[in-house]
């Protein structure tokens, strides 16, 4: 199928390099081939691989934009429309027919085609293009085409196209007796020239969603240098559609067309910014133009340096985009974008000591992301947790651990992790499973039009100008914006094919789509706090409203989206519907209960009966004859929480749990640990109902029941809690530090003493005072010290003291309080 040399727009790089990649196939069934962007590889290599097999060459792409362009250029190559021997299908549009031999498909769709028949009857090769983004439908398409290959069809070829060097695991995942052949074409056509363009003055770095607007204003005016000082039309990189947005205003009067190439897009104008023009253009793209799409015309490329990346809040089930710095991987492919059709040009809009700083690449989605889909089709695929599956990385534990909760609470998996009928009926709808089941369930409450209607709402990235879904709900359903409104409506008719209709309550709209979204997301019904200082969630996360937003004192909300910047406790409401209580019970309801809560709360036990919507206190009332265990462990729970002070310390507790620290430490065991949390696990709470009951507990007692009985009569022993010393006083041990023992004690007062005795194992420090009480030595080895230390004192005390007897031998001179009597003249 593939043209021959010489044809319009197919002497690429990666032609020459098309006889190796034939023979890999051939040779080992897969391959992966490395091609930088530009280098033809989504275009020429499937049209190669149709000549060579009898059957049909499956082609997947990560984004919608990126299937139809990829398509739509092998066609131009074949001088056909799209649809005869090249097609396409993406979620809700496909231009396929039986003549079709090259299908290009995004990767969620490619999943379900494996999940419903992993086989592929009729394909002989499947391409997975831009391995290197590694989105999660890639990983999973990924690791279901292996197993469906090794079980069921080892004659399927299996390709994984990459624009960058990171191949050898890819080779590694795709060799069944060793790694794959990895086949590397050349890089981009033409030099690109790197131009530093920092801004002048400060800029804030991004936090969240939010880009400082001064790099706004700087990418702006960098644009315009570029047309000035370049030619050709000029790609400019931005993280979102907001940025587009706003930079697009600041670009007024420029002389060029000014198009926007984001995902919000409807199908039209996203192909529009695919078409050059009559006049020069100016591209405004989000990363979708990095690698899998080619801009034609494009010469110049003006990279802001940030993207927008999925971070899942796995603590309060909260997931947002956020903006980060791109990584150094993902600029040199936007740079490359500028070297296709000529030599070109990159302004970056950083320091090169800024660049060095990237990081080296992109953070894989199943280490970030919200995982419940992707845990599902696990499942559904028969290896919950991806057991026996080559995924690229490994899920995290703990990401996995928080979707397969929520798969359970959905009914969508059993307590082994396997996937339920249930399970299977929410995968089938081809959303997310939280909204799979708002439609499930929403369609007989609210009707299915309606359900379906809010559903594509949630899950279609379109662009809004209210925080109040319900507003913009009707402004789709009124067509104010026709590519948006046409984009929704179709998914709307995919929706509506997936449910069964039903007669509907009477509902008003806004209830229908707070009930929708309730069910979508329970765990964010939300609850005005009292004294209107923002929301509670179920989930037990705060949230607050946007100033100046129209559902500001609404007494509950459907909240559909709402995201948490770093640093901050409440999460900010991004998306809800204004609701009543009744509808938040019957959305809510499996948060929904009446229990009796014995807990430590506000410094002592409180005892009620409770109904609750999640976190959400909507009743509460005194409980008469709480159970007494239920009090002894809430007293616990209390000490746990504010710790051993609540217990009455008398100055005989703590010397005695300081030396039985002391003994712990110089012997171990069976000397009983003393640690808060040993206390706490020894303490006897049988019949404390209350904090004052914690001060009359007998610590003494507690500490002594810890010391088995055996050493019970050594201890006075072992850690005295006073030794003698020579002169016959007794002076206390200071058994603060429990690794150290020490006595302090006049010098005078152990003459005599040839070693100092031992406590808790070892040798008691001395502290050695003047006859005034100063230290003047610290030993733990007295023997040494009269030999070596005592003589420098001595000679230094003899001055001061004179009146004081300072032998010469101290070890065997008699000990002594007082000085010598005053001699009389």
């Amino acid at each position: 199928m593939l043209p021959p040399p010489g044809s319009p727009g197919t002497d690429l790089p990666v032609r020459a390099v098309l006889p190796a990649l034939a023979d890999a196939l051939a040779a080992r069934g897969s391959a992966v081939l490395v091609a930088p962007p530009g280098t033809g590889k989504t275009t020429l290599v499937p049209l190669a691989l149709a000549g060579a097999v009898p059957g049909r060459v499956l082609v997947a792409e990560p984004r919608r934009v990126a299937a139809r362009a990829a398509a739509r250029r092998m066609a131009a190559l074949l001088g056909e429309e799209v649809g005869g021997q090249v097609g396409y299908s993406v979620r809700g549009d496909s231009r396929r027919s039986a003549a079709t031999r090259v299908e290009v498909v995004t990767t969620g769709l490619l999943v379900r085609r494996l999940q419903a028949d992993p086989e592929l009857p009729g394909v002989d090769v499947v391409v997975l293009d831009e391995c290197h983004e590694r989105h999660l439908d890639t990983d999973l398409a990924l690791a279901f085409g292996l197993d469906g290959r090794a079980a069921l069809r080892p004659e399927l070829q299996l390709l994984a196209m990459s624009a960058t060097a990171q191949a050898q695991r890819l080779a590694d995942l795709l060799g069944a007796d060793g790694p794959a052949p990895v086949v590397a074409a050349s890089g981009a056509l033409h030099d690109v020239d790197v131009v530093w363009a920092p801004p002048a003055g400060p800029v804030d770095p991004p936090h969240g969603l939010r880009v400082d607007p001064r790099l706004l204003g700087h990418v702006a005016a960098t644009v315009r240098r570029a047309l000035a000082e370049r030619t050709g039309d000029v790609l400019v990189f931005l993280p979102g559609a907001g940025e587009i947005g706003t930079v697009a205003q600041q670009l007024g009067g420029v002389g060029a067309d000014v198009l926007p190439l984001h995902g919000r897009l409807p199908a039209a104008a996203q192909d529009a910014a695919l078409r050059t023009g009559p006049r020069r253009r100016v591209v405004l793209a989000t990363a979708l133009a990095e690698s899998s799409l080619t801009v034609p015309g494009v010469r110049t490329v003006v990279d802001a340096g940030l993207a927008r990346v999925p971070r899942a809040d796995l603590a309060r089930g909260l997931g947002s985009l956020v903006t980060v710095r791109a990584s150094r991987a993902a600029v040199t492919q936007r740079a490359g974008r500028a070297g296709r059709e000529g030599p070109g040009a990159v302004y970056r809009c950083w320091t090169p000591a800024e660049h060095d700083r990237l990081p080296a690449h992109d953070e894989p989605e199943v280490a970030v992301a919200d995982l419940t889909a992707f845990e599902l089709e696990l499942a559904c695929w028969g290896a919950p947790g991806g057991a026996g599956l080559a995924l690229p990385d490994p899920p995290p534990p703990a990401a996995q651990l928080v979707a397969g909760q929520t798969l359970r609470s959905l009914g969508a998996v059993d307590g082994e992790g396997r996937a339920t009928a249930r399970g299977r009926a929410l995968t089938a709808v081809g959303v997310h499973p939280r909204l799979a089941r708002a439609l499930l369930d929403g369609a007989p409450l609210v009707g299915r039009r309606r359900a379906a209607e809010v559903v594509a709402l949630l899950s279609a990235d379109l662009p809004s100008r209210s925080d109040d879904l319900a507003v913009t709900w009707r402004a789709l359903r009124a067509g104010s914006d026709r590519g948006a409104t046409a984009r929704w409506r179709d998914e709307v008719a995919r929706l509506e094919r997936s449910v069964d209709d039903v007669a509907p309550r009477d509902l008003p709209d806004d209830t229908a789509a707070g009930l929708v979204v309730g069910l979508a997301h329970p765990e964010r019904l939300a609850r005005r706090r009292p004294g209107g200082t923002g929301y509670l969630m179920a989930a037990g996360t705060g949230a607050e409203l946007a100033p100046g937003t129209a559902l500001s004192g609404a007494p509950w909300l459907a909240v559909a989206v709402a995201d948490r910047a770093p640093g901050r406790r409440d999460a900010r409401v991004r998306s809800a519907v204004a609701i009543g209580e009744a509808t938040a019970l019957e959305a809510g309801a499996s948060l929904h209960a009446e229990v009796d809560e014995v807990s430590w709360r506000d410094g002592d036990v409180r005892s009620a009966r409770v109904e609750r919507l999640g976190a959400i206190v909507l009743a509460e009332r005194p409980l008469p004859e709480p159970d007494p265990g239920a009090l002894t462990a809430a007293v616990a729970e209390g000490l746990r929480r504010e710790g051993l002070g609540l217990l009455t310390w008398t100055t005989a507790a703590r010397r005695l749990r300081e030396r039985l620290a002391a003994a712990r430490a110089g012997l171990g065991d069976p000397w009983p640990p003393v640690d808060d949390d040993a206390l706490l696990d020894a303490l006897d709470l049988a019949g404390a109902r209350r904090r004052a009951d914690l001060a009359r507990i007998d610590v003494v007692a507690a500490l002594r029941a810890l010391v088995p009985w055996p050493l019970s009569a050594d201890l006075d022993v072992v850690v005295p809690d006073a030794v003698t010393v020579p002169t016959g006083s007794r002076i206390r041990v200071d058994y603060g530090d429990p690794e150290v023992p020490t006595l302090s004690v006049r010098v005078q007062e152990v003459f005599g003493w040839a070693q100092a005795p031992r406590v808790a194992g070892r040798p008691l420090r001395l502290q050695l005072l003047s006859p005034a009480s100063r230290v003047v030595a610290t030993t733990t080895d007295l023997a040494g010290f009269w030999t070596t230390g005592y003589p420098a004192v001595r000679s230094e005390l003899r001055g001061r003291y004179p009146r004081h007897p300072w032998p010469e031998d101290p070890a065997t001179a008699p000990a002594t309080k007082r000085a010598s009597p005053r001699s009389r003249s």
